[in-house]
């Protein structure tokens, strides 16, 4: 592989009237929301707490809270292996996104890229790497180097020529803290992410993400039910203003009521000393239909595309390429 990875970028609009396409990642959340009897309906109450949840924090000068509403774009990431246009391309990462419309200016400010994360990649080692790894081993362990190539894959993308020309700030993504660790509230709050929480060690999505270049903070937004994890490579507080941030709460905060209800459609908020659980039972349902074991069975089918497509006939070439590359 003498040459580097050139990327491309596919953007559409995430509305009411997405369907996702026949090479999407369907183990992505927007395109498991748009699929199935129930889609137009899904898509409108997705849009709607989006929205809601968004004016809800955003409330100076909004006396209505109608004042701004969110538009999405799903962005979606091509390598091309031989970094030749036209070559053999691989869908690697799909992100979001924010955009915001103030309908009292009639701006469109850009919003937040990144929040939520899918990656083909990141299916084939949580999905078939680790799994099969875990079969061998008495007590939890992780592979050599669990994650190193996807996490410079990342990086690649996210400091190329590519990535800049499209977006003005490092990503932020933001997914769900994990039912594995235990939380604790600190004294620190920030008048839009919240009261700020931490735990004693990372979690293996915390590892994972380490490797792409991005420190974790969790926050627990106002009259949220439990903290998200922000992934980021700067300063999340001060690299992004307050509308940015909130872009980025209301769509992830939105999602994880719908795929994890039992941590943040949580009747009772999160404590003091807070341990996530999909076990817990005092929650409420969105009316939004989500089938999460589908999910869970695609990620198995979409991490072994990405062995036979890209892992396997790419090997040496990936190593050695991983093995010289350096930022």
């Amino acid at each position: 592989m003498s040459k580097e990875f050139t990327f491309a970028i596919k953007s559409i609009c995430f509305d009411e009237d997405y369907r996702p396409s026949d090479n999407t990642r369907i183990t992505t959340n927007f395109a498991n929301l748009a699929r199935g009897e129930s889609r137009q309906e899904n898509l409108c109450n997705t849009f709607r707490m989006i929205d809601n949840r968004f004016n809800a924090l955003a409330y100076w000068d909004n006396p209505n809270g109608d004042r701004y509403t969110v538009k999405l774009e799903i962005i979606s990431v091509e390598m091309n292996i031989d970094g030749e246009s036209g070559g053999n391309a691989l869908p690697l990462i799909e992100i979001l996104k924010t955009n915001i419309v103030d309908r009292k200016t009639n701006e469109r400010l850009d919003g937040i890229v990144g929040n939520n994360f899918s990656s083909y990649v990141r299916d084939y080692d949580f999905s078939v790497l680790l799994l099969e790894h875990a079969k061998n081993q008495p007590e939890f362990s992780t592979p050599d180097n669990f994650g190193g190539l996807h996490g410079k894959l990342f990086k690649c993308f996210v400091n190329s020529d590519t990535y800049k020309d499209h977006f003005n700030k490092p990503p932020v993504i933001c997914l769900s803290v994990s039912s594995s660790k235990t939380y604790h509230r600190t004294e620190n709050r920030h008048p839009v992410l919240g009261v700020e929480y931490q735990q004693d060690e990372y979690s293996l999505t915390d590892e994972y993400f380490k490797k792409m270049g991005l420190k974790v903070r969790y926050f627990m937004p106002p009259n949220s039910a439990a903290p998200l994890a922000f992934y980021f490579a700067g300063d999340l507080l001060g690299d992004y203003t307050n509308l940015e941030l909130i872009s980025t709460i209301s769509t992830m905060d939105t999602f994880q009521k719908i795929y994890r209800p039992e941590i943040y459609n949580a009747n009772s908020p999160a404590g003091k000393s807070y341990r996530p659980s999909l076990k817990h039972q005092d929650y409420s349902l969105t009316r939004i239909v989500y089938d999460r074991e589908e999910r869970s069975r695609l990620a198995i089918e979409q991490g072994r595309f990405v062995e036979e497509n890209f892992i396997k006939p790419y090997q040496a070439s990936l190593e050695q390429w991983s093995v010289n590359y350096a930022l």
